[in-house]
């Protein structure tokens, strides 16, 4: 408006002048943005290289990737440990972030290089893909953690400062660097004590990773995980405290054998197994061979699950090769039993991954000359001779076991059998429910007594839950129609907490509700989590009030209907839609006015009120003997009512509450009624 004000004030020749400008001005810059020339082209040199983008090394620029950059230098100690040179790595983690990783190896080759016509320290430090892992692993490690020549020199070029000290050939080495730049040169100086080794302290610079906070248990779980697979290796971490240094040590003298024990702490119902085997072979016919050497520990339980692949001691999150050479050959062994067995009847459906995993501890720790990683971070792999391998190794395997242990095989078969009926069980609970719950709104109407309100906005539609036919006509009488609906509950409801899915979902107290709610249910299962019907976004209701007599009857329908919805639809009490509609204890009388005592505490205040007068003192009546004026007042008008909002803590310490009293705990109801059964003597119902 203001520059249309301006034009019309000014002359047709200066209007001209001032489009003409214009055009050409666009004209000018639209052609500098579009220009793409052979000066565009841009090369990223020296430390750039990874710190502009050090995803492209890490994996990402936040704490995972600064994370993985502190393996990367881990994982040249764990090389060299395992090569016979030195059994002790020590890491530590100080205050300001920063980390040490020392070991006692050989120490870094830093002198000049021959063959390369550098000095080496310039090489490793300096410029990527620069390593003595280059041979096949033949040369100077045979089984290697690092392969590409790109840790050290990314790490160094990715930290604030890294300092170096190298104990080699009776002289001790130093080296400094900042933000990727060497400082001062390699120094050397005599060394007369015999101990030879590396230690590197750096920083992670926040210029480069967007958080360098790496948390305690990053150390912990990564130095136990390289305990594991490597055999009699001990790792210490010291971790830097206000106090002081606190350490931490961890060392598997057998390795996967003890982890797997330490997991089945007794308590499986197999005994642990250990298969080792050597193989050689090649990914594809016109490639060289490698060596490959596969170690695996298991045991069958109830108790704990766990899978874990290990590959040249690096942890395969992601699995790969290992993963798909598990899967493929128990399925198929352990499904060769059950028909060579006649296990199966003739309605089973044939058993699948989940059901072995259900009940499996497998640790696999493998060790090659070659590996084809899916990337930098080493979480997976893909060599197809290694899947081809396992895949047989595993089986062959397997079939042996079965053979020598006939009684450790029909547990395995028939556990397996038990986990696929109840898998298939489950998944039919699950297809019915969906169907059963995915009604339209419009069913609610045929819900029995169910009275809906007129308000279509879901933001500000209440549920009353009320206790039986005549708290619903006196909730009827009291609410406001135009916002109030009220849902009477006929009795006490199931214990969802024990009952199973099937049992729950053929009360028609509980599935009525679950229609009237409208947003469906969270079944909790590993096996067909896509069918829960439940979404927070159908729910009708803003509030869903819980309204029962202050009597031991109305709480228990009260924590019963807490019950079904925590097991049911724990996101209704998450997201604070679930309250408890407080009605008085005591109605207090004196003259013309009444007053409404929630508990003796407010019982006992009113009496000293009231001290001196006369009035009257009655119990409270169920909600359906209630005036409509009364239960508007007290329990209804959303200006003078009392509500407690259920957080999941409230609902998780009472369905505790509740397993306890009503459960099966029975030596835990005898110790709780021992220590606080005095309390409730004067409201037990012992007549």
């Amino acid at each position: 408006m203001i520059l249309l004000h301006l034009l019309q004030n000014l002359d047709k020749s200066t209007i001209s002048c001032i489009i003409y400008f214009c055009i050409n001005c666009t004209e000018v810059t639209m052609a500098k943005k579009n220009d793409y020339t052979n000066e565009s082209i841009r090369s990223l040199k020296g430390a750039d290289r990874v710190r502009k983008r050090p995803a492209v090394i890490f994996g990402s620029n936040d704490i995972e990737g600064c994370e993985h950059s502190i393996f990367e230098i881990m994982s040249n100690s764990i090389d060299e440990a395992r090569e016979g040179r030195g059994n002790k790595i020590v890491v530590t983690r100080f205050r300001d972030c920063s980390v040490e990783v020392q070991d006692f190896g050989a120490g870094i080759p830093v002198d000049y290089n021959k063959a390369e016509k550098e000095e080496n320290w310039k090489l490793l430090f300096c410029e990527l893909y620069a390593g003595g892992k280059y041979g096949d692993g033949a040369d100077n490690y045979e089984f290697s953690l690092g392969l590409n020549g790109l840790g050290l020199c990314a790490t160094q070029y990715a930290s604030e400062y890294m300092d170096a000290e190298i104990h080699r050939d009776g002289f001790s080495y130093t080296l400094h660097f900042e933000r990727g730049k060497n400082i001062g040169g390699l120094k050397k100086e005599p060394y007369s004590k015999k101990d030879t080794g590396t230690r590197i302290k750096w920083k992670p610079d926040l210029k480069v990773f967007t958080d360098i906070c790496v948390p305690l248990e990053y150390f912990q779980d990564t130095l136990k995980r390289q305990a594991i697979v490597n055999d009699g290796i001990t790792f210490i971490l010291k971790n830097e405290t206000a106090n002081g240094f606190e350490t931490f040590e961890y060392c598997y003298k057998n390795g996967i054998k003890d982890y797997v024990a330490e997991l089945a702490d007794g308590k499986a119902f197999t005994t642990p197994q250990y298969w080792e085997c050597e193989r050689v072979g090649k990914d594809r016919e016109d490639l060289s061979e490698y060596k490959l050497i596969i170690k695996a520990a298991l045991c069958f339980s109830l108790k704990t699950q766990c899978k874990e692949y290990y590959h040249n001691s690096s942890f395969l999150e992601h699995g790969g090769a290992p993963d798909k050479a598990f899967k493929s050959a128990f399925v198929n062994q352990i499904n060769a039993y059950l028909k060579a067995n006649n296990k199966y009847t003739k309605t089973d459906s044939q058993i699948n991954i989940q059901d072995i995993e259900d009940i499996l501890i497998f640790v696999v720790s493998s060790f090659s000359t070659q590996t084809s990683y899916e990337n930098q971070t080493k979480k997976s792999i893909t060599n197809k001779f290694i899947q081809e391998a396992m895949t047989d190794f595993f089986r062959k395997q397997l079939e042996v076991y079965f053979i020598e242990n006939k009684m450790d095989a029909d547990k395995i078969a028939d556990q397996v059998l038990i986990n696929m009926r109840s898998r298939v069980k489950a998944e039919n609970t699950r297809k019915s429910l969906k169907s059963t719950l995915q009604t339209k709104i419009d069913m609610t109407n045929r819900v029995q007594k169910f009275v809906d309100c007129r308000s279509k906005n879901v933001e500000e539609r209440e549920l009353f839950i009320v206790e039986g036919d005549s708290a619903l006509g006196a909730c009827k009488q009291a609410r406001d129609a135009n916002f109030q609906a009220i849902m009477p509950i006929r009795g006490k409801i199931l214990n969802c907490l024990k009952s199973e899915y099937s049992k729950i979902f053929k009360n028609d107290i509980i599935t009525d509700l679950i229609k009237v709610l409208g947003c469906g249910v969270e079944v909790r299962s590993k096996a067909s989590k896509e069918l829960s019907a439940f979404d927070i976004n159908n729910l009708r209701w803003n509030k869903i009030l819980i309204c029962t007599d202050a009597d031991v009857d109305g709480f228990q329908i009260r924590t019963l209907v807490l019950t079904m919805i925590y097991r049911l639809m724990p996101q209704l009490i998450e997201q604070g839609k679930v309250y408890i509609d407080e009605s008085p204890l005591y109605e207090v009388t004196c003259k013309d006015q009444t007053y409404f005592a929630y508990n003796e505490m407010e019982m006992g205040e009113i009496e000293k009120e009231l001290k001196g007068k006369k009035y009257t003192v009655q119990r409270s009546k169920g909600l359906g003997e209630n005036e409509a004026d009364m239960m508007s007042l007290t329990t209804m008008n959303p200006a003078t009512r009392r509500l407690i909002l259920v957080t999941p803590d409230d609902a998780e310490k009472t369905s505790q509450i509740f397993d306890l009293l009503l459960g099966d705990n029975l030596e835990g109801r005898k110790q709780y009624i021992t220590d606080y059964g005095y309390m409730y003597l004067d409201t037990a119902d012992v007549s």
